[in-house]
């Protein structure tokens, strides 16, 4: 197939669904790290987190609504998959210069033991690990790293939805 018959194959909605699609992998995959791995979270990478369920959130929403508003809907996750990026290259910067002290928050244990439970049950949802270590690689890469790579590549597809017809 050539490069024509590649691009009259994909279509905005299929670009849509297929982002929101990578985006509900992707965090499964941090799901999965999390809990089968151990590999606890941090304040980051919860961020980072979320920009991906509002970047499928949203490209799911643009498949479902018309071409117009669809591209409006996309747009909007081109703008939140660019800053959850920014996120990612703050955190990328951190891990490769850690400051003398992390800035990244208590512990859990500080929390539960010297906070009331209605102080300290919202901050139960946070990540709690040092946003410095790097805990896991992947081809010399750490999960922030991939996050911005994702994140671009992302961001990049809903471009090309978007400026679709």
């Amino acid at each position: 197939m050539n490069l024509a018959g590649l691009r009259k194959r994909l279509r905005p909605r299929a670009l849509y669904l297929g982002v929101a699609l990578v985006c509900a992998a992707l965090i499964g995959a941090a799901m999965y790290l999390q809990f089968h791995e151990n590999l606890e979270p941090c304040p980051l990478c919860i961020l980072q987190r979320y920009a991906y369920v509002l970047v499928g959130g949203l490209a799911l929403v643009a498949a479902i609504l018309p071409p117009l508003a669809g591209r409006f809907v996309a747009s909007l996750g081109i703008v939140s998959a660019l800053t959850g990026a920014g996120v990612g290259v703050w955190h990328v910067w951190l891990q490769l210069h850690p400051p003398a002290v992390s800035a990244c928050g208590p512990s859990l244990e500080y929390l539960v033991g010297n906070l009331p439970l209605g102080r300290a049950l919202p901050r139960i949802f946070q990540g709690y690990a040092d946003c410095t270590n790097v805990d896991w690689t992947f081809l010399h890469l750490s999960i922030p790293a991939w996050s911005v790579i994702w994140l671009l590549l992302i961001s990049a597809a809903l471009v090309l939805a978007v400026s679709r017809r």
